[in-house]
């Protein structure tokens, strides 16, 4: 599709917060009604010296928000974070307008539970999902689900949302949140649970006695973890129908199936 004013926006970056060097979030006013459902993807633009390059992100704020909100990680031989890494509260971007992919919450198969893996900046789209969550929550309009979280990364630094949920998971009864380092030595004051995300996932998995029939297990980030992840989850029973995936994974572009959504964020 082109780039016209019939399909992009043109968008301030209202605040940004540094979460380390290589990880920041930011906050973006659509200036319009820009309706998505969580778990969705935008798709940014930022001009650059061959044109206009884009990737979609995955949003991190909830739809009951005004502004959207993005988790992001630089990669330095990437074409539009190092662009973005540059960017400021005051600078523009473009935004599609319309909001695409299928890494929704599952409302409609019955399972009540559910288990979200994700590494880094793969946990924005469970940020938009417990946001979300918890607003219903509040008006009571909340069906009963449960939400566990592990969250991998190289350091806590990382973890870009880990005040968020250590705050929610006192206030509300249905959100278990574990983040796991997988660099310790390079982060001596961490004092919580360490190794890989995949090499942890079977002890909680059994810990809170999670099984496929009745859990949908979520998948986002490193493709590695998820190759890894959903290796572990088949062996302990689930079928591929109670798997849903979110690669980060450049330098291919979007590809959709029924279960899997592979994008780039570089």
């Amino acid at each position: 599709m082109p780039l016209t004013p019939e399909t992009l926006l043109d968008v301030e970056i209202k605040w940004r917060s540094n979460a380390s060097s290589s990880h920041w979030r930011i906050g973006l006013d659509p200036g319009v009604p820009f309706t998505f459902k969580a778990g969705q993807y935008a798709t940014l633009g930022v001009r650059g010296p061959h044109g206009t390059v884009e990737r979609p992100y995955s949003i991190a704020s909830s739809p009951y928000e005004s502004q959207l909100e993005f988790f992001i990680e630089l990669v330095a031989e990437g074409e539009l974070t190092p662009l973005l890494h540059r960017m400021q509260p005051g600078d523009r971007l473009s935004l599609r307008k319309k909001a695409k992919g299928r890494f929704v919450f599952d409302v409609t198969s019955g399972r009540t539970n559910h288990l979200l893996l994700c590494t880094s900046t793969g946990i924005a789209p469970y940020v938009s999902y417990v946001r979300t969550l918890l607003r219903d929550w509040k008006h009571r309009r909340f069906a009963g689900h449960r939400l566990f979280l592990i969250q991998g990364a190289s350091r806590s630094s990382e973890l870009g949302y880990q005040a968020e949920f250590d705050r929610l998971v006192t206030e509300v009864p249905w959100l278990t949140y574990v983040p796991t380092v997988s660099r310790p030595w390079e982060d001596p004051t961490w004092k919580g649970e360490m190794g890989r995300l995949d090499a942890i996932l079977e002890n909680y998995v059994e810990r809170w006695s999670l099984r496929g029939r009745h859990t949908t297990a979520y998948l986002c980030g490193h493709p590695g973890m998820i190759e890894a992840g959903r290796e572990i989850l088949r062996r302990r029973g689930w079928q591929n129908e109670a798997i849903r995936e979110e690669t980060y994974s450049p330098p291919a572009r979007p590809i959709l199936t029924e279960t899997v959504f592979r994008t780039i964020a570089d």
